[in-house]
């Protein structure tokens, strides 16, 4: 990444949650360490303390659970008080799920929903209002490409990042008028904590699943740190992106989760070509 890129964040203020490990950590740690003010935000703060010491005058670390109204209102609410406004909110507090839909219950996917969706939804609400009346700033929702593709073994998880996906466009489409960027992020696998402690497994398994979820469990438990993605790198194309003058909408981050995607892409020409007739044979005929 170009030095401009992250020289032209210096003085800003960027909003992160989930800033204890991975892209939220590393994304911190480059910020601060090139003069930007950051809100770092974590279920426990003690696990910023090092940064707390090491820029006092540019970090503020909060106590932050997004699937907490209260915790989020008081976060922002200590957050404009410190810096009087933000100009980047990079909503990155999230996990995975794996198991098959039959599988998973309700108690063990519906906490991920509040998190990876529903805090997204309220961080980024309590924030609306001072981006709109300040009409710029950038709002930076951590997806996946799993928000792109559904696969095996991941429904529940792909539902909460494909709900990122929908949000993020509809919110887009509304904010761009008023001179406020939103970009998805879609990293493939890196080598972050997502298949290590930050993820979760379904207890139940149903051998019937054995040939399609049971490769995303080996997948699960063997891959971690094994990933081809370098979070380091992430965190810096995530900054180039926010610097643009005219940020993306997608960024996808990582060989994989671009040879996934284009690979989808022509799959699903494909399918529309072959059903074409059927798909407009659809509507009234002409002139009715």
């Amino acid at each position: 990444m170009a030095i401009s890129n992250t020289t032209s964040q210096h003085g800003k203020v960027w909003f992160i949650t989930g800033a204890s490990t991975g892209f939220g950590r590393l994304l911190a740690e480059h910020l601060l360490a090139h003069g930007s003010n950051v809100v770092a935000t974590a279920r426990k703060p003690e696990q910023l303390a090092d940064l707390t010491t090491k820029y006092p005058a540019s970090l503020q670390s909060l106590a932050l659970d997004v699937t907490s109204q209260q915790q989020v209102d008081a976060a922002v609410k200590d957050a404009l008080a410190r810096f009087g406004h933000i100009d980047v909110l990079v909503n990155n507090a999230g996990y995975g799920l794996a198991g098959g839909v039959e599988e998973a219950t309700e108690a063990e996917f519906m906490p991920m929903f509040e998190t990876n969706v529903f805090g997204l939804i309220r961080m980024t609400k309590a924030l609306l209002p001072q981006f709109r009346a300040r009409r710029s700033g950038n709002i930076v929702n951590v997806s996946s490409i799993g928000g792109l593709i559904g696969s095996a073994g991941w429904g529940y998880y792909n539902a909460t990042k494909f709900s990122v996906e929908g949000f993020s466009e509809a919110l887009a489409a509304e904010l761009a008028p008023l001179g406020v960027h939103v970009t998805i992020v879609e990293p493939g696998p890196f080598r972050t904590d997502f298949l290590g402690r930050s993820g979760q497994e379904a207890k139940a398994q149903i051998a019937d699943y054995q040939e399609t979820v049971g490769k995303t469990r080996e997948y699960f438990a063997t891959q971690a740190g094994k990933q081809a993605g370098d979070p380091q790198r992430a965190v810096e194309a995530i900054i180039t992106a926010v610097s643009a003058p005219q940020p993306p909408k997608h960024l996808l981050l990582g060989k994989i989760a671009l040879k996934r995607y284009r690979a989808r892409l022509e799959q699903w020409t494909e399918e529309l070509n072959t059903w074409e007739s059927t798909t407009v044979g659809a509507d009234f005929p002409e002139g009715e």
